[in-house]
C-alpha cells in the first residue's frame, strides 16, 4: 500500500499558546504533564460524527457469471439495479473549545458534509453542533454548541515554538477519550506536496484516529493541528501540525463571513539557491525569485518585473520562495502592501494592491515548445547547442527576443532541456537579453572558472530560472 496523507492526527489546529504548566519539571527531570492535563484538559472535546456515504451493495454480474444463479435465487438482484445504497458512517474525532458561548475548533475533513455532529465535553455533556463554516486548503472547521460559561484554550504565538519542546495531545485516539500522549517538536515550517500555504510543524506525538481536530500543548500550552504520514491511519512517529495563527486566522473568517478569502499578487517565483543569489549579485540567499507576472495583474500593476526578488513584505522578511505565499494569502484583498525586491544589484520598493484568490482559478495549458532546427551548432563551452528563433518561432512563443537551446551536451548540468529558449543571461549581478546564439556564446565565454551563470528560460507556457556554475570546460 503506498504512503498516504491521513488528515488525522491531533488536528490541532495549529500552535495554540495556552497557560504554563508551573510544576513542569519532575524531581528527576523529565517533563511532568499532570498539571498541564489537569488544567487544559476541560477545554478538550470529543467529536462524534455521521455522515451518509453511497456503497455499493450488490456487483453487477452478466448472467454467465458463476455467481448470477446464486444471487438470484436468494432473492437479490444480480444485474446491479440496487448496486447503490445510502449507508451511514460513524467517525470520530477532537476538538477544543474557543469561546465560553460555545465555538469549538476542529478539522474541516471530520465534519464536511456530516448529517449530524455530537460533541461530548469533558464533564460529560452532550451536544448537537451546528458546523458554521469549514476551509478546506487549511483543514480548520469551526463548531458552534448552545452552552455557556466553558472552559477555553488560551491562545499563543507560534513563532515562540523550538524545536526540540516537549509536546503533549489530548483527545479521543481510537474512540478512548480524554487520553494523553507526548513527545516533541521534531521541527518546523515544513512543506507538504498536498498544500503550500501552511508552514507545518513536525512532532514525534504519538497520534492517531481520533486525536484529529485536537489541541497539541506544550509544557507552555501551545496547540497544533496534525496531519500524518501513515499505511495504516496509525502513528508511524511522523505527524504534521498547522501552526495556531494559521487556524485562527481561517476561524475568524469564518466566524464573521462563513467564509475563508486569500490574498494574490499574481506572480510565478521560485527558490533562490547560493548560484542564484551570486549571479543576481545578491549578498545573501533568500528572498523569491519572480519567473513570471500575470499580465494586468496587481503585480505588474505595482511595477514587478520578471527578474525581480522579493525580499521582503511590509518589513517582513521572505526567507525563502515558500514562504511568499503563505504570507500574501493571509492579506485581505484590496489591502496595499509594499514590496521589497532586489533588481539590479540594489532594493527597490513597491507598491501593491492585493487581489483576491479564487479557489476555482485553473492554470493555462502548456503550448508546445519551439520547434528544433534541422542543423546543430557546435556545443558551448557550457556543453549547450544555441540558434537563434526565427520570426515564425517567435511569433508562436509570443517573445521579442531569445535563442533556441538544440541540444545539451554530456557536462551541461541544471534544469536545462532541448526545446528550451533562453530569454536573458544574468551573471555578475547583471541581466543582458538573449539576442542571437552567438553573444550568449560570447557571454559563456568570457565567465571566470567557479562564476554563477542564472538563464531565464521559456518552457511552452512556463518561464523560470536555471543556475549553474562555469567550471574549465563546462558547468559545475
Amino acid at each position: 500500500m503506498n504512503l498516504r496523507i491521513w488528515t488525522v492526527v491531533g488536528a490541532l489546529l495549529g500552535a495554540t499558546l495556552f497557560a504554563p504548566a508551573t510544576s513542569a519539571q519532575s524531581s528527576r527531570g523529565l517533563p511532568d504533564f499532570t498539571e498541564l492535563y489537569e488544567q487544559q484538559g476541560p477545554a478538550v472535546v470529543s467529536i462524534d460524527v455521521t455522515q451518509t456515504v453511497k456503497r455499493s451493495q450488490f456487483p453487477d454480474l452478466s448472467e454467465d457469471d458463476p455467481f448470477y444463479e446464486f444471487f438470484k435465487r436468494f432473492g437479490q438482484n444480480p444485474r446491479g439495479r440496487e448496486r447503490q445504497r445510502d449507508l451511514e458512517q460513524q467517525s470520530v474525532g477532537s476538538g477544543f473549545i474557543l469561546s465560553a458561548d460555545g465555538y469549538i475548533l476542529t478539522n474541516a475533513h471530520l465534519v464536511d458534509d456530516a448529517n449530524e455532529v455530537l460533541v461530548k465535553l469533558a464533564d460529560k455533556r452532550d451536544f448537537k453542533a451546528k458546523v458554521v463554516g469549514i476551509d478546506k486548503r487549511t483543514d480548520v472547521a469551526v463548531l458552534k454548541i448552545e452552552a455557556t460559561g466553558l472552559p477555553k484554550v488560551t491562545i499563543g504565538d507560534p513563532e515562540k515554538l523550538k524545536v526540540g519542546e516537549w509536546v503533549a495531545a489530548i483527545g479521543k485516539p481510537f474512540g478512548l477519550e480524554n487520553t494523553i500522549t507526548a513527545g516533541i517538536v521534531s521541527a518546523k515550517g515544513r512543506e507538504l506536496p498536498s498544500e503550500n500555504l501552511v508552514p507545518y510543524i513536525q512532532t514525534d506525538v504519538p497520534i492517531n484516529p481520533g486525536n484529529s481536530g485536537g489541541p497539541l500543548f506544550n509544557m507552555k500550552g501551545e496547540g497544533i493541528n496534525s496531519l500524518i504520514y501513515s499505511r495504516t491511519g496509525g502513528y508511524m512517529g511522523l505527524a504534521f501540525a498547522i501552526p495556531i495563527d494559521v487556524a485562527m486566522g481561517a476561524a475568524k473568517q469564518i466566524q464573521e463571513k462563513g467564509r475563508v478569502t486569500r490574498g494574490r499578487i499574481g506572480v510565478q517565483i521560485q527558490e533562490v539557491n547560493k548560484d542564484t543569489a551570486d549571479a543576481f549579485g545578491l549578498p545573501k540567499v533568500a528572498g523569491a525569485l519572480v519567473q513570471s507576472v500575470e499580465k494586468g495583474g496587481p503585480a505588474e500593476k505595482g511595477g514587478v518585473e520578471s527578474g525581480d526578488i522579493i525580499l521582503k513584505v511590509d518589513g517582513r522578511n521572505v526567507n525563502s520562495s515558500f514562504e511568499l505565499p503563505r504570507i500574501i494569502t493571509q492579506v485581505k484583498p484590496g489591502t496595499k502592501i509594499t514590496l521589497q525586491v532586489w533588481r539590479k544589484g540594489a532594493t527597490k520598493d513597491l507598491t501593491v494592491t492585493i487581489a483576491e484568490l479564487k479557489e476555482d482559478e485553473a492554470p493555462r495549458a502548456a503550448k508546445k515548445g519551439a520547434p528544433l532546427a534541422k542543423e546543430k551548432g557546435k556545443p558551448n563551452r557550457m556543453g549547450l547547442v544555441l540558434s537563434d528563433l526565427n520570426d515564425d518561432q517567435k511569433k508562436e512563443l509570443e517573445v521579442k527576443n531569445g535563442v533556441l537551446i538544440e541540444d545539451i551536451g554530456s557536462n551541461a548540468r541544471g534544469n536545462i532541456q532541448p526545446g528550451d529558449v533562453i530569454l536573458a543571461v544574468i551573471a555578475k549581478g547583471a541581466s543582458i537579453d538573449a539576442r542571437s546564439a552567438e553573444q550568449v556564446n560570447s557571454l559563456v565565454a568570457k565567465l571566470d572558472k567557479g562564476a554563477a551563470v542564472t538563464f531565464l528560460l521559456r518552457r511552452g507556457d512556463a518561464q523560470f530560472y536555471s543556475s549553474v556554475k562555469v567550471a574549465s570546460n563546462g558547468p559545475e
